[in-house]
């Protein structure tokens, strides 16, 4: 049952995952989190290294999706000025967004990727559903407050996984 929370692969960053190495891996599109993955919960655009990686990703023909628990005006406002499909109120771990981000892009589940920096949602979610997932370093030090309960689950699950010798990477 744990094991439903052990994403597939662990990186610092977004900015880390390049598009030549999704494309080696036949990756077609990314589904990704947007708060605490793409910038800070609080912040309301995108940085211009993130704005440089969402050019690189279309230059390579990779699309991007982001789905997100949050409200349509976080998510639009973010989304909006730089033309990336979202949906909102995701209700992840639940399965039916990924599945509506899959039929937007027009691609196979084979074909994607999760991205995400919560166990409990984007990890759980994408690899219930069948996904290739990639959890990232939370992009800030502070959350929402139902993500604190959230990081506190978390934290004992890679605890678990660490104790296990699951786990390929430090904090």
């Amino acid at each position: 049952m744990l094991k439903q929370f052990l994403p597939n692969e662990h990186v610092k960053s977004v900015l880390d995952i390049k598009p030549e190495y999704l494309k080696q891996k036949g990756v077609k599109g990314i589904i990704t989190d947007l708060d605490n993955t793409l910038v800070e919960w609080d912040r309301p655009s995108a940085t211009p290294a993130l704005i440089n990686w969402f050019d690189e990703m279309k230059q390579n023909n990779i699309l991007v999706t982001i789905v997100s628990n949050n409200n349509e005006e976080r998510v639009k406002l973010f989304a909006d000025p730089l033309q990336i499909p979202f949906i909102f109120r995701a209700r992840k771990p639940l399965g039916p967004a990924f599945k509506r981000a899959l039929n937007q892009m027009g691609i196979q589940k084979e074909e994607a990727v999760v991205i995400g920096d919560q166990l409990l949602t984007d990890v759980l979610g994408g690899n219930r559903s069948g996904f290739h997932t990639i959890l990232v370093v939370p992009v800030a030090q502070t959350d929402g407050l139902a993500t604190k309960f959230n990081r506190f689950v978390e934290r004992r699950i890679l605890n678990w996984f660490r104790k296990k010798g699951m786990l390929q990477w430090e904090d």
